[in-house]
């Protein structure tokens, strides 16, 4: 299967680069000083490398697109691995810690990469999803200039959306396409996976919340 970012990797970075700066501090908190091995999964071209590495463990990052892991490759000199996040190519607890960073409206199997990571986690070990904000961010969602928002009844519908007349011409919805998952399956799919859920947050101060992060730990 083709990668959905490969020839976009660049036009990804430069757009982005602003929100990962200000998601930063946001990671930072729900990770916390940890030690060992951070899988990085769905690393993108590697603006969160180095935060996780702040925070004291050693990173290895994977990504299914190799042209958003060309640049990861100029940002990092952690490991980087090209592969699909539902089939995982390490062994059972290998990591002490996973993030998975704006991946559940990209992947087509959300569920099966959670399980993946669980898998690869070791017990007790930290899972920090960070993203798409279920209910106010999405392929759904309408934006308008003032900062409100418009929800569509299209909430409902799990799975990859056809494209609607209210996507802007220049984001990851007309890019690259997107998926939806409705807030309780988002947040079912960690409790199903064997996590228990530490902690909720809306990151950043926006009147709107724009991400859903969640810290969650192997049982």
């Amino acid at each position: 299967m083709t990668a959905r970012y490969n020839g976009l990797a660049d036009w990804y970075d430069e757009r982005f680069r602003e929100g990962a700066e200000d998601n930063r501090p946001y990671l930072l908190e729900l990770l916390g000083q940890g030690t060992g091995r951070c899988l990085d999964l769905g690393c993108g071209t590697g603006w969160n490398l180095a935060t996780i590495e702040q925070t004291g463990r050693s990173v290895v990052g994977a990504d299914r697109s190799s042209d958003q892991l060309r640049l990861a490759r100029t940002r990092s000199d952690a490991p980087l691995v090209e592969l699909d996040g539902a089939h995982l190519p390490f062994r059972d607890g290998a990591f002490s810690t996973v993030t998975t960073l704006w991946i559940s409206t990209d992947v087509d199997d959300f569920a099966g990469t959670i399980r993946e990571a669980v898998r690869v986690l070791e017990p007790g070990g930290v899972l920090v999803s960070y993203g798409v904000h279920p209910c106010f961010n999405g392929p759904h969602v309408e934006y308008h200039e003032d900062g409100a928002r418009t929800v569509h009844t299209t909430y409902r519908e799990s799975g990859r959306h056809q494209p609607a007349p209210y996507w802007s011409g220049e984001g990851i919805r007309a890019n690259v396409g997107m998926r939806h998952l409705p807030l309780a399956e988002f947040l079912t799919t960690f409790l199903q996976a064997g996590l228990a859920i530490e902690r909720v947050m809306e990151p950043r101060e926006d009147p709107v919340p724009h991400a859903l992060a969640v810290r969650t730990r192997r049982l």
